[in-house]
């Protein structure tokens, strides 16, 4: 273990070894290109990983440029760059193997060769002999040791193989560890291993064989990040993982769990001073880079990671955090939320107060107006959980004694028509007064409440030049429980943006064009809240 201060570079205690650019790029739906992976590796740097394995250089031309690129326009501050290929093939001398020459081409200080280590995968799929396999391990470790890399070995398929043929495996393993593999590391490749098997294989085969263990869980049983760190228990120095858990099929272990455990449980100094605040940051980054939304429910960095619904949490939590959360949520840069909705009770709502900007000072008659309204609300179909922006201001009602109103409507309409040629014509006409004046403006859009929110900026922007800026950004529409069909109630959710932040509204009515007027009507003024603009009543 190293000091407080964490590791510094260089440390070779315990690596955090991320392949995200590699196995985590074989994710169904992620197709990263050079600049893609360019950025996610300075994000990995930045986080402090000590190893950032970016590919398979020779396999493909995107990973051979990667290499190229990356040699020159990355600082790597942290993280040593490592190249992912296969041990020589069988027959061949590995300093004639093509793909073993481009390893060295890729100039990365760091190789992790991928070896068999399953009898029937070297007989099947391999198609040579045992004895083979050993020797094509041992000639490509000691043929890239002696060109001056450094060498990792990647045990396909171990845990499976240990199970067949125990003996083997570990041959395998020894093999590698001899020839000069600096660690040799055991892979879950089908991932369905559980975390007793784990511990008790990785402690029995670090016994037998003497080598630096290290560990590659799939997350196939739900299990990745349990089995890594079951292996650390038992003696592995090396787990590799995938930011936010990316790979293929379900997935790898997860880096940023795996990371907070390290650090915060087995107080296990394995990133730099201050790298772990900025874990959700870095967690999300990566998510736009690959363009998949953030999981809102992922361990540490999720959105939901720190929030709290029920009223008995919110009543602990206003006397002491820590009694319904396992970590100060700054640690990992994340903050806690409170949620509001049905079961909230008085702590909720005074906590989502503050949270908010809006000091109840234990008003306890206020404070029960505003529970018993957002449960009247929800029970109408309103949800606050998911539109803070509403809540804020029907709390400020509440609070102030009066409906912010920046704008009084006096009508709208939207009208969708059908033409002969198969085209639709959406137009909506908005009557309003804003700071005494009538205004009538119409407005055309690619559906109604396109045309709604078109003709409502149009009528408010020049009163309200604030407006300019906002942005819808998302709009949902949910048909709630209890009715069916064209007769159901439906729930609108919108979020805005003005360019330095968003925020979520909502509204509820028998259909769909009357609940996104509410929610936008709750958006636009919430934006001007926002912008400091006073309301004319």
């Amino acid at each position: 273990m190293t000091d407080a201060s964490g590791p510094a570079p260089g440390d070779d205690g315990f690596h955090v070894f991320d392949t995200t650019l590699r196995d985590g790029a074989q994710r169904e739906g992620i197709n990263l290109t050079v600049a893609d992976k360019l950025t996610i590796a300075r994000h990995l740097d930045d986080f402090g990983v000590g190893f950032i394995e970016g590919g398979w250089p020779g396999a493909n031309p995107r990973d051979t440029e990667f290499f190229q690129r990356a040699r020159t326009e990355i600082d790597f501050r942290h993280a040593r760059l490592v190249a992912f290929g296969s041990t020589r093939r069988a027959g061949v001398r590995a300093a004639d193997d093509p793909q073993v020459a481009a390893l060295l081409e890729s100039g990365a200080p760091v190789v992790t060769l991928v070896a068999k280590s399953h009898d029937r995968h070297v007989e099947l799929a391999l198609r040579t002999t045992l004895d083979e396999n050993l020797a094509m391990i041992r000639d490509t470790v000691a043929y890239l040791t002696a060109q001056g890399r450094r060498v990792f070995v990647d045990c396909e398929h171990f845990f499976d193989g240990y199970r067949a043929n125990p003996a083997y495996a570990k041959q395998v393993v020894r093999t590698a560890h001899e020839a000069g593999a600096d660690v040799v590391v055991l892979c879950d490749t089908n991932g369905g291993m559980l975390p007793a098997q784990i511990q008790a294989v990785v402690g029995t085969v670090l016994a037998d064989t003497g080598a630096r263990l290290g560990i590659h869980a799939q997350d196939d049983t739900g299990c990745a990040v349990a089995n890594t760190l079951a292996a650390v228990d038992a003696g592995a120095t090396h787990v590799q993982c995938t930011a936010n858990g990316y790979g293929e099929r379900v997935g790898n272990a997860n880096l940023f769990p795996v990371a907070a455990a390290l650090e915060l449980k087995y107080d296990r100094r394995v990133l730099p001073a201050g790298a772990l605040a900025e874990m959700t940051r870095i967690s999300h980054a990566i998510a736009e880079v690959v363009n998949l939304t953030p999981s809102t429910h992922q361990p540490y960095v999720g959105l939901s990671a720190f929030a709290h619904k029920a009223g008995l949490h919110a009543s602990a939590i206003k006397v002491d955090p820590d009694l319904y959360q396992h970590i100060d949520p700054e640690q990992v840069g994340n903050t806690m939320r409170m949620l509001v909705s049905d079961m909230a009770g008085r702590a909720s709502i005074e906590l989502k107060g503050k949270e908010l900007g809006v000091d109840l000072g234990g008003d306890r008659e206020l404070i029960g107006r505003v529970v018993e309204r957002v449960k009247e609300r929800e029970l109408a179909g309103y949800t606050y959980e998911a539109a803070d922006a509403s809540f804020e201001l029907l709390l400020r009602a509440e609070a102030e004694g009066r409906v912010r109103r920046y704008f009084r409507v006096e009508s709208w309409r939207a009208i969708t028509e059908d033409r002969p040629d198969g085209t639709h014509a959406n137009e909506a006409t908005v009557k309003l007064w804003a700071k005494g004046e009538r205004i009538v403006a119409t407005a055309e859009g690619n559906g109604p409440v396109n045309a709604l929110d078109r003709a409502l900026r149009v009528g408010l922007e020049r009163i309200h030049p604030q407006l300019a800026r906002l942005e819808l950004v998302d709009y949902k529409v949910r048909i709630l429980e209890g009715k069916h069909g064209t007769g159901s109630t439906t729930r609108v959710l919108v979020t805005s943006s003005d360019g330095r932040g968003e925020w979520s509204t909502v509204g509820v009515a028998d259909n769909v064009i009357a609940a996104s007027w509410q929610a936008l009507e709750d958006a636009y003024t919430y934006g001007l809240l926002r912008a400091g603009v006073e309301p004319q009543e």
